[in-house]
């Protein structure tokens, strides 16, 4: 009841309220289909799902900010205030999540400031030129591959003999990273198209040719968030 009064009085009435509730509800079904269309097309090295997952939250917070202030300068200059003495420490990895979370934060913003119809179309519009970048990144083999990374450390094996391995077992593999230093070779591979079984024979046909090698993979999606 103290929530109706309080839209009564900086918002308008019902027709705030009816609007309010309409565009939560348009907020939360453009921001899950946001969330959804990053973890099928994503390609920064996240975890893409636990990422995707927060932009329906932000949007819905950001929209209840700018509704509630967007009617009263004093709530708007105490919010920047109280804006003024948020500290975030947490990194953006990934310029791709970065664009992410201003395209959820503008939906918020179009849809708390009452602009259906533009946040609409710039919503089908930004989707639109993801979706042919991404085909074009596909056809052009520019895509990150949905495979693991793979982490090799020898002491005695050239790179060609360890290439060579990882070509007999899968589709495709990328070297991403190599360092040398006090005799060891640490390399890092982006590794593609092969079963459970292809990985552990290329591990043990690895180490048939140096039991000192170390050896470890991680799942690109799996990696922490």
């Amino acid at each position: 009841m103290e929530f109706e009064n309080f839209l009564y009085e900086f918002s308008g009435g019902t027709t705030a309220l009816r609007d309010f509730l309409i565009n939560a509800l348009l907020a939360a079904l453009l921001s899950f289909l946001l969330g959804l269309f990053y973890m099928r097309f994503g390609q920064a090295l996240t975890n893409r799902k636990r990422f995707g997952s927060i932009f329906m939250f932000l949007t819905l917070s950001t929209m209840l900010i700018i509704f509630i202030v967007k009617s009263s300068i004093a709530l708007s200059l105490g919010l920047v205030g109280a804006l003024s003495i948020v500290r975030f420490r947490a990194a953006i990895k990934e310029p791709e999540e970065l664009v992410y979370l201003f395209f959820a934060i503008g939906i918020g913003l179009g849809l708390g400031a009452n602009q259906r119809g533009v946040t609409l179309l710039a919503y089908l519009l930004i989707i639109s030129l993801l979706t042919l970048q991404h085909l074009f990144q596909k056809r052009g083999g520019l895509r990150n591959p949905e495979g693991m990374y793979l982490n090799i450390s020898t002491s005695s094996l050239p790179v060609q003999s360890i290439n060579q391995v990882l070509a007999d077992h899968f589709r495709r593999i990328e070297l991403k990273r190599l360092d040398q230093a006090a005799g060891r070779t640490d390399l890092v591979y982006l590794i593609e198209g092969s079963e459970v079984d292809g990985l552990l024979k290329a591990k043990d046909q690895l180490l048939e040719q140096d039991p000192q090698l170390q050896f470890s993979f991680l799942e690109q999606r799996s990696l922490p968030l």
